[in-house]
């Protein structure tokens, strides 16, 4: 327990580890999930057609889906790390107001980065779509997502159900778009037009897993 929140640490494959049923009854709870293998991981909306069936086989990447929104991102043992925070309904933390909902996670990893002497700021508008967001996570920025020099560093999708939410924040250790986009269902001159848009959006966090986790549980609200 860490103030409150019971803390758990889970591996498997990441579509397992995706269709954990939230309640009925939910708990403050942090998540430290590793998935066994890399995983491109498709929003709730997106269709099987967005991932490229051939590149994730010769890529040795397994295709999953998490019920939560947004685009696509890619998973890798030991170069990301993921992170799902849940609340129950009456929790205080609750907002009925979806968007403004992720406003204290990005707050919390806000807290956290500064621990690690990192400068960010938690994003409070609506919405940013560019040309790949649809498609990709990380090309995109959302209500309570976290940024560094402009470039997304915390992406956070939310899932809700009558007993409470689901926070998954996803943190690359190294921002790389060449591998997501090289799995997903695009042309030659699409991959090539996203990678080149995509360098720049995304960032790194050069940090132990462990740090980050600590730095993390510090932070959440008592």
């Amino acid at each position: 327990m860490s103030d409150g929140w019971a803390v758990e640490r889970r591996r498997g494959p990441a579509a397992a580890l995706h269709d954990r049923d939230l309640g009925p009854e939910v708990v403050r709870r942090l998540l430290v999930l590793e998935p066994e293998h890399p995983a491109l991981v498709l929003g709730s909306t997106q269709p099987d057609s967005d991932a490229d069936a051939i590149a994730l086989e010769g890529a040795g990447v397994e295709l999953a889906r998490r019920r939560s929104g947004g685009g696509a991102v890619l998973l890798v043992p030991g170069q990301t790390v993921w992170l799902d925070v849940e609340i129950p309904r009456v929790d205080p933390l609750w907002d009925d107001d979806v968007g403004r909902a992720f406003h204290w996670v990005g707050r919390t990893w806000v807290g956290a980065l500064a621990e690690l002497g990192v400068l960010a700021a938690v994003h409070l508008g609506g919405v940013r779509d560019t040309t790949w967001s649809r498609l990709i996570c990380f090309a995109g920025l959302g209500p309570g997502e976290v940024t560094v020099d402009g470039r997304k560093l915390v992406g956070i999708s939310q899932r809700r159900t009558r007993a409470g939410a689901r926070f998954q924040c996803v943190v690359h250790r190294r921002w790389d778009p060449g591998p997501l986009v090289g799995v997903l269902a695009l042309s030659p001159e699409e991959r090539a037009a996203a990678r080149a848009d995509l360098v720049e959006a995304g960032s790194g966090l050069d940090a132990a897993e462990a740090d980050v986790v600590d730095a993390f549980s510090a932070n959440l609200p008592a």
